[in-house]
């Protein structure tokens, strides 16, 4: 009998491409599932348990209740059981929005909000003076203390600095019954009439009362009624000038500064929030940023004149609105629109970009009298911005942006927050200075805190100081010790995102879950890999079940169970083809058993190339923690970047290197991070960037059109005798386009049968069967093939069947290449795993003709793929060097490491200890630094080689 308590039960699976398999997966272990990509082990973790048990959980809702959800289609399987509640943790991107960042997704920094609101010390802006605030019986005793036996003006503050004539104000304080008033420090009858120079600031207080401090029961009761008057019409503010002085005293009942009496609300949670308007900061509005006119992008080439389109924005010459008031500003200022922008005067050129107003008369040469003629003219910068902001026109917006520049905001540099929400402190850093802090040091900074808190202070602090470290805690643990709290949830790659998903659900302490992870060893350095594992054992450890999809050496070998899936990749995988402890694993022939064992390896080069001996040079990089980095790109080789998580890899080349290759080659309008100067562009006649952002994931989405082979295939297909008789174009073969589409289920294949508050269920379509295509379209032949027979096609058979078109053959060849034969030229973008995803993309690009002299840049190409998959790609990417090109890799996988021509090694650590290169050269003189981690685990590898070597020969 099986024991539900101990395992998840899997029968009959055949999501995608399973093969009806039977699984038994242990509880409350740790779980590798692995194989070749596209083998089926997301089919069988995300597609198949996930997905069955997310169903099950919505299931638990009411009938009414889940039509609102909508329903999740029931996974292709016979039975699971012994299944727990089901928590994935994917690599998909987090949220996009410039609002979200790590302190946010973490909840950490909604802690320090609260942490600020409630222990924080206020600071007078003006002063620097600790704020102080009072209850209405403490302002009662100070002033009875204060001043004794002398005679005092309770006054109101209305007014603080700011221009006006305030007529108004005025008849409403006579009406409420007040008789004086103090402007500008001078107490006026407001019976006598009031008139202030509207031009100049004041400072206006209502003469509450006037009164002597004496000791009796009379006196007590009107300082009471005064008060309450005095902070009605002050706003929570009082000031008590004594007779005979000019400086007053203030009071309030809010955070107040003592010397200059300006006060702050009482602070909430929502004062330190950059999303709230109680805490945003009023000019960016609570993002950091502003979008500022860039005059450079306005006028590109002051060589040209505003006729030959000097005026970016406004293009050529032609009769328009725009270019009338162009000629009288040139009347005005007396110049021409066929003159260089260099030769017009400075006061044309202010009034062209920020506008002006201006009346002048002219004398007509043909009537003999003067004409008047009038400027109002917005100006060019000014039009700019109101577009930005007011159009509702998308590329309205779109074409504004490109000639601004994104600045930091000049009013909270940066910090997000109004001016007030920045003067409140603990232990002497306010909470954007916390914010910018890495988790190392703010982990250091609150277990200094502890020790320094005192008294009230430390007994509100404490339970939030310990909410707050255990989180920092979880985030060390997973290796993030570099990111910080204000770092934007859009920076993050997958795997960063994935391990703070992780460090979040480590820190709810639940029990009893099954987690699904996906690859979250991405991105990680093999020095914090081991942090990684610690914290998914830890997660076992407390009562639940940990499934991980992983090709990462390190991982198999600490799991409890090993699940091998093979023996290859889409129609040729879907089977269990081991399974058991990682020792079993061992000794089974498998592809992942062999590489694990060292019977295959993926070969160190026996020699390095010299290159071109041609180089790019970038000199001064200063972007995010990058240290003044001068690296050098010598040129015909394969170079790799290196260096722990976080130490500037993807700042010097996505950020600095990537944009300044792409505006000199393209005219990419990204702008770089700071740098001083590059050498060596014309070096190289290309560049072209595979970055990790995912292809179209639409069911409409296939490998055919994402290349752009299935264009071609169109095309060829619309040249038959056939088509040509029939009139046929290219659009007649579109699965998208009316025509030539079964138009029951408009090209989809499958058609959506709505089940009210069941999940929809998806079946073929009755009137093309699946094909796509009506009859007509599938009539036409090219070899005997139907477009829907082509598109049902592996890339394998593709290859040979179209090897006599080059155009399509070198894009198949090339998607072949890269170990993605096995795919469907329809299939849809949705079934991909990312390893295939990806590879698709970076076939896309390698199909292109390199001229030979092609900058390739990668980051880390090796996502989602097996150790047999990695050597197929790297033989792809060796082809493309030995033709002359160059390919430089962002990687942390040591297998490609150790295949590199040139590593530029950055370090030492993550964040503000790294922005340093720490080692260069070939990877056998980088293992022979002692400084960097790099080369600590480099040279395991190339001893290991070299050891296998000799016992060889």
């Amino acid at each position: 009998m099986i024991n539900y308590e101990e395992n998840i039960e899997v029968r009959g699976a055949r999501v995608h491409n399973l093969k009806n398999i039977d699984v038994t997966i242990p509880r409350e272990k740790l779980v590798v599932i692995t194989g070749l990509s596209g083998s089926g082990k997301s089919s069988l973790a995300f597609d198949t348990i996930y997905a069955e048990g997310q169903r099950r959980y919505i299931e638990t809702f009411s009938a009414y209740a889940r039509q609102f959800l909508g329903g999740l289609e029931r996974p292709d399987v016979d039975k699971i059981d012994g299944l727990s509640p089901v928590i994935a943790i994917e690599q998909k991107t987090t949220s996009k929005s410039p609002r979200s960042t790590v302190g946010t997704i973490t909840e950490v920094y909604d802690f320090l909000r609260l942490l600020f609101a409630r222990a924080g010390d206020a600071y007078s802006y003006n002063t620097g003076e600790k704020m102080v605030s009072y209850s209405d019986e403490q302002i009662k005793s100070l002033i009875i203390d204060s001043y004794r036996d002398k005679k005092i003006n309770v006054l109101a503050p209305v007014v603080k600095s700011r221009k006006g004539h305030y007529r108004e104000l005025f008849e409403q304080i006579g009406k409420q019954g007040f008789v004086k008033v103090r402007v500008d420090g001078e107490i006026l009858d407001i019976t006598k009439g009031m008139k202030v120079d509207r031009y100049k600031t004041h400072d206006i207080e209502i003469v509450i009362d006037r009164l002597k401090v004496v000791e009796s029961e009379g006196f007590h009761k009107r300082l009471n009624e005064t008060i309450n008057t005095a902070m009605y019409s002050g706003d929570n503010v009082l000031m008590v000038l004594e007779e005979g002085e000019k400086i007053p005293r203030y009071f309030s009942r809010d955070l107040m500064c003592p010397s200059t009496g300006i006060s702050y609300p009482t602070p909430e949670p929502n004062t330190f929030s950059f999303n709230s308007p109680k805490g945003m900061c009023p000019k960016c509005n609570g993002l950091g940023h502003v979008y500022e006119v860039n005059e450079q992008k306005i006028f590109p080439d002051k060589k040209l004149s505003i006729k030959a389109g000097g005026i970016a924005p406004l293009g050529e010459y032609k009769k328009s609105w725009a270019f009338k008031q162009l000629e009288t500003i040139a009347q005005r200022y007396n110049f021409e629109l066929t003159d260089a922008l260099e030769k017009i005067p400075t006061e044309a050129m202010d009034v062209i970009l920020n506008g002006g107003n201006d009346s002048f008369e002219i004398d007509s040469k043909t009537l003999g009298v003067k004409r008047q003629y009038k400027i109002d003219y917005e100006g060019i910068s000014n039009f700019i911005k109101t577009q930005f902001e007011e159009a509702n026109s998308t590329s309205i917006k779109r074409w504004a942006k490109d000639y601004m520049d994104k600045v930091v905001c000049s009013n909270c540099n940066g910090s997000r927050l109004r001016k007030e929400s920045l003067y409140f402190k603990i232990g002497e850093k306010n909470i954007a200075e916390l914010a910018q802090l890495d988790i190392a040091e703010l982990a250091a900074f609150f277990q200094a805190l502890e020790h320094t808190l005192e008294g009230n202070q430390k007994k509100i602090a404490e339970e939030i100081v310990k909410e707050i470290r255990t989180r920092i805690q979880f985030l060390l643990d997973v290796g993030l010790d570099y990111l910080s709290l204000n770092r934007s949830s859009k920076s993050l790659s997958g795997g960063e995102a994935q391990r703070i998903r992780l460090a979040t659900q480590i820190g709810s302490q639940l029990v009893g879950v099954l987690y699904i992870l996906d690859e979250p060893s991405i991105g990680l350095h093999q020095r914090d890999n081991e942090r990684l594992i610690n914290s998914l054992i830890s997660l076992r450890d407390i009562g639940n079940s940990v499934i991980v999809v992983e090709h990462d050496r390190d991982m198999i070998e600490h799991a409890d169970h090993v699940i091998d899936i093979g023996p290859k990749a889409g129609r040729h995988g879907g089977e269990i083809i081991s399974e058991g402890k990682p020792e079993d694993l061992r000794k089974h022939h498998t592809l992942t058993a062999e590489y694990i064992t060292g019977e295959r390896e993926i070969q160190v080069p026996a020699n390095r190339r010299k290159g071109t001996g041609k180089k790019i040079v970038l000199t001064g990089c200063t972007g995010n923690n990058l240290k003044n980095v001068t690296a050098e790109f010598p040129l015909g080789k394969l170079i790799g970047v290196t260096g722990v998580s976080g130490s500037g890899k993807s700042t010097l080349i996505n950020e600095t290197l990537y944009p300044i290759m792409n505006a000199h080659y393209f005219n990419g309008v990204k702008k770089p991070m700071p740098y001083k100067k590059i050498t060596g562009l014309d070096h190289a006649d290309k560049v072209i960037d595979i970055n990790q952002s995912p292809i179209g994931r639409t069911p409409r989405s296939n490998p055919a059109t994402y290349t752009g082979t299935f264009s071609e295939i169109r095309a060829l297909f619309a040249k038959t005798t056939e088509s040509t008789i029939r009139g046929y174009k290219p659009g007649r073969f579109s699965f998208n386009v009316a025509g030539g589409r079964c138009e029951t289920c408009q090209g989809g294949g499958l058609k959506v049968i709505e089940m009210n508050f069941l999940p929809d269920v998806y079946v073929e379509c009755e009137t093309c069967n699946g094909k796509r295509f009506n009859r007509e379209t599938l009539e036409i032949r090219y070899k005997g093939k139907s477009i829907a027979d082509v598109l049902e096609m592996t890339i394998n058979e593709a290859v040979d069947f179209f090897e006599n078109i080059p155009k399509i053959h070198r894009k198949l060849k090339t998607i072949k290449d890269v170990g993605l034969g096995y795919i469907s030229l329809g299939q849809q973008s949705t079934t991909l795993s990312g390893g295939e995803a990806q590879r698709v993309k970076l076939a896309t690009e390698l199909s292109k003709r390199d001229t030979g002299n092609t900058f390739y840049i990668l980051d880390e190409p090796t996502t989602g793929l097996h150790f047999e998959d990695i050597r197929v790609l790297m033989e792809v990417l060796n082809q493309l060097v030995d033709k002359g090109n160059t390919i430089l890799v962002i990687e942390h996988n040591m297998d490609v490491i150790k295949m590199m021509d040139h590593i530029i090694d950055i370090g030492y650590e993550g964040g503000r200890g790294g922005g340093m290169i720490v080692a260069k050269g070939t990877p056998e003189q980088v293992a022979k630094d002692n400084k960097s981690y790099t080369a600590k685990f480099l040279k395991k590898e190339l001893d290991s080689a070299k050891r296998k070597i000799a016992s060889a020969v």
